[in-house]
Parts: structure tokens; sequence; C-alpha cells
């Protein structure tokens, strides 16, 4: 009914007021507290749909407030050829992330907690460098170090920010994020190690006091009271000073936890500080509620996003997100802290370089997403480890070009290599093969590339000649025709060394390997810094 209608029913001259409250005056009252609930409903209404609405406003404020936090940059910017794992039988491949600790002293928060006011403005050297690796079914991650000195070959850069480029060289780890900033170091990784590296993160000084902060501090051990300080010998220090025993270190103190060196005697025992450190926060962060706890998730959420910088495809709040919940989800058991196997540089005693064989055991681990504990159960998929053959043409017919590419990160080339397969090659009735003069190339593992499908059976059929496994068997639009790259993993002879698998837990015995779970450890102190 019409709001005019109800009008002139309510004024009909035949209502007889005297005749007491009717049916139409009940009526009357009726649709007047119909009419006040219906505005009360539609304010209500309204009233929560402003107050949802606000709280939908605030929280999208909120999530690009942080997603404005984050700093971003290149993931790669330097020249480097590392592949991808393949994905393992359900799918899936292993995730690798690169975390930076820079010493940047360019702001007067780093410089207050860092010291060292003369090097304000120099381009920042990258002394903390971890991989954080998550194998591909996310049931068990391992955190590798690099020391800081490690002599290593630095590829070409160029600096996303400033367009300067890097000529290649040869020098310390550190100060491959001073030339094309963390892209580079990015690089430099890939080609040491042949794995690759899909995302990188960098924090400095500040950063690390504000997200420890947040966490609300995790747990440390000394035997021996600690007090890192200047000496007559040696200048410098952290300033960490706590008595013997464990002890809970956040802000400026969780700093110098890290930073310590002199200390702790070397380097190489600042990498194991760290991990343990690492180890302690995952441990506390698992057993805190913090995704329950809306005031603790807002503060982390707020210093993690003001202390990184990370690859630009990784530069929001949900993949950061996403990132965390992976790590996660892996038991502490399964978490495993090393550093790089390495010895002593002969060119420089204070630097070192990679331990041959069992660096590249270790490097061979992370790219074959071997766990480097022994406490997980074996896979029940079945395991596709060769690819299946394709036909191929006659041996005589197929087209073979051969490059040298044995040089290493601490061995320099095998000479006329390329030569050598070639000849090798034509004696077994592969008449076309031919070697490449390209001098300089460098690939830790052997490997056969093919531009197309239709040469795929050409290039296992040269692989299964030679003893090469078919897994090394590649496409790849890097090349024109089928390419066998001889690499450091094959430096003698012409029959591909066989390879034993690695296998979970196997690791060298001087990569100072700590389990996430193990709430023993507890770092020595050098005698000199003992008060």
């Amino acid at each position: 009914m019409a709001h005019s209608d109800v009008q002139r029913e309510e004024t009909r001259p035949d209502v007889r007021p005297s005749e007491g409250p009717g049916p139409e005056t009940s009526g009357r009252h009726g649709r007047r507290r119909a009419r006040r609930k219906h505005r009360l409903l539609r304010w209500s209404a309204t009233t929560l749909a402003v107050l949802i609405l606000g709280s939908a406003c605030g929280g999208y404020l909120y999530y690009r407030h942080l997603n404005g936090n984050i700093r971003k940059g290149e993931r790669s910017s330097g020249d480097s050829k590392a592949h991808k794992t393949e994905a393992n039988a359900a799918g899936q491949t292993p995730l690798n992330i690169l975390l930076i600790g820079s010493d940047s002293r360019n702001s007067a928060e780093n410089v207050k907690l860092g010291g060292s006011r003369d090097n304000r403005g120099n381009p920042p050297l990258g002394d903390v460098q971890m991989l954080i690796h998550l194998s591909a079914d996310r049931k068990s991650a391992a955190m590798v170090s690099i020391p800081r000195d490690t002599r290593v070959d630095i590829p070409k850069c160029k600096d996303p920010d400033t367009g300067r480029t890097y000529e290649a060289t040869t020098d310390i780890i550190n100060t491959s994020l001073a030339r094309g900033g963390a892209g580079c170091t990015l690089a430099t990784w890939q080609n040491l190690t042949g794995v690759y590296i899909d995302h990188w993160m960098t924090i400095d000084f500040s950063g690390v006091v504000r997200m420890a902060d947040a966490i609300g501090g995790v747990n440390v051990c000394v035997r021996q009271n600690v007090w890192d300080r200047p000496t007559a010998a040696v200048p410098g220090g952290s300033g960490l000073k706590m008595r013997a025993g464990t002890h809970k270190v956040q802000g400026k103190e969780a700093l110098q936890w890290l930073r310590t060196r002199h200390a702790w005697g070397s380097d190489l025992m600042r990498a194991r500080a760290q991990h343990m450190y690492l180890n302690s926060m995952i441990r506390t962060l698992k057993g805190q509620n913090v995704f329950t706890d809306t005031p603790r998730l807002m503060d982390l959420a707020e210093a993690a996003t003001k202390s990184l910088k990370v690859s630009e495809e990784i530069g929001s709040v949900k993949k950061l997100y996403d990132l965390g919940m992976q790590l996660k989800s892996v038991p502490t058991d399964r978490i495993t802290s090393v550093t790089m196997p390495n010895v002593e540089d002969p060119r420089n005693r204070d630097h070192v370089i990679p331990d041959g064989a069992n660096a590249d055991k270790l490097w061979e681990m992370l790219r074959d997403d071997v766990s480097l504990d022994k406490n997980g159960k074996a896979s029940k998929a079945k395991k596709t480890t060769e690819a299946t053959e394709a036909p191929s043409a006659p041996d005589g017919e197929i087209g073979v070009l051969v490059q040298n590419a044995t040089a290493s990160s601490t061995l320099g080339p095998v000479s006329g290599r390329a030569g050598t397969i070639t000849q090798a090659l034509v004696r077994k009735g592969f008449s076309q093969a031919s070697k490449d003069a390209t001098a300089g190339l460098s690939e830790d593992r052997t490997v056969v590339r093919y531009p197309s499908a239709d040469l795929e059976g050409d290039a296992q059929r040269i692989a299964k000649s030679l003893g090469i496994p078919l897994s090394s068997v590649k496409k790849s639009t890097d090349v024109s025709g089928v390419t066998l790259v001889v690499g450091a993993d094959w430096r003698t002879g012409t029959a591909y060394p066989k390879q034993s698998a690695a296998k979970a837990g196997d690791l060298p015995g001087n990569s100072d390997a700590i389990n996430g779970s193990d709430t023993g450890q507890c770092m020595d102190v050098y005698s000199v810094y003992r008060w």
C-alpha cells in the first residue's frame, strides 16, 4: 500500500473515536510501531555496514602501509647460468633464498649501532651470507653460510640503481654486495655452487635490532664470561658482554651477538654463533602463538617490512607471509645449519677458499635436494631419475659441439679437454663432432644441452656413448645445436666418471653441522676476551 493511501485511510469520517480502540485504531498504532522498528533496523544495518566497511578499509589501508614499507630490487644483476632443480615425482621443486646481512653505515642509526663513522657513505659489504634451502616436499630445510672472507670469482655485474657496470674479478665474497647490490651476490653464489637461488633478502644493523625486539628475545649460551672489546693487538669488537650461561638477547644485544667475531676466535665461529641464534629464534617463534595473537603479529609484520629489502618477485606482505608459513611447517629436527667446508687461501692466510671435494659434495646435496639431516623418512613416491630415451639420427650424422668448462672456483681449467673428448667421440663413430675454442667457461657439472625437441634423441645418444647420465641432458635456449659441456667434475679420461648418489645426512666432516632442535649448543670464548 502506498504512503498516501495510508494517510487517507487514517482520516476517514466513518471512524468513531467514542467507540474505543477498535481494530482500525490498533492497526494505526501497530503500523507506527512497525515503522519505528523498520527505522531502527535500517539504522542498525547502516551502522553495522559502516563498521564493517571501516574495519575492511582500515585493514586494507594497513595492508597497503605494510606493502609500502617493503624495499625491493632486481633478483639478479650479474652473469649467471644456474638452472632450477627439476621437479620431483610429485611435481614439487625446492626453494632457495639468499639472506644477506649488510654492514651499511649509511644512516645515523646504523652508525650508532655499528660504529665506523669513517665508513658512512661507502657501499655496504655483505658480511653475513646464508642460503636458506627448503626441500621440494617442505619437510626439511638447511641454512648454509659462506664465510665473508672467502675468495671467489665475482661475475660481471651491473648495479640496477646507478647503472654502473663492474667487470668480473676475483675477491672475497663480501665485496660482491658493493659491486651491483644483492643481485650480484646472488649471481656470485650461483656460479660458485651451481644452485639456482629463487630470491634474496637483505637486512642491516637497525633491521636486526627491530626484528629482535619484535620477537621478544631468543636464548643464547656462552661457556665463559665474554667481553668482545678492543685489545692492544686487535681494534674493534662488538661490545658484547655477558656472564657464562644462557641468556635471552634482544635489541642491540642481539646485534652484538650476531656481529661478534674476535671473542669466538674466527669468522668461522661467528657463523656458528649466528646459526645458534637463528635456530633458537625459530624454536622461539614456533613456541609462540604468533598467528593467533593479533598485536604480536602486527608488531612482527611492522618490524619485518621495515627491516627487509627483498628481490622484487617477493615484494609483498602476502608473499613474505607465505614464505614464512612454508618455513614454519618444517620441524626443528629437520633443520640443519652448516658452514661451507673451507681451507686457508694460499694467496692470503687471512682468507679462505672452498675445500674442493667437500664443498662440491655440499653443493651437490643442495642441487639434488638431498636432506642434510638423517631424520626424514624415505619417500614412497617413485623416483624418476632418468629421462625417457628419444629416437636419434645415425651416429655419423649427429652434429655435436664440445666445450671445455673445467674451470672451478678453486681450480683452473684443464687444457685440451674439449679436443680430447671430441677425438674420443670421433673414434666412436660421431664423425661430425667438433671442439669449441672458447676459453674461460666454467660449469660445476658436465651437461649435454640441446635447443629443440627434435634434437633430444641426438643429445641423449651422445650422453649415453660417454657414460653421462640422461638426467644431465637438458633442453636449453643458450645453444643452437647439441652441445657437450665438459664440467669441472670430469677433469681426466674419456669416460665420464661414475657418480655415487649423495645420501641424506652424509655431510662432509668439516661443515660444522648443527641440528635445529639441539638446545645444548654453547659458544666457547677465546681466552683473550674472557673476564
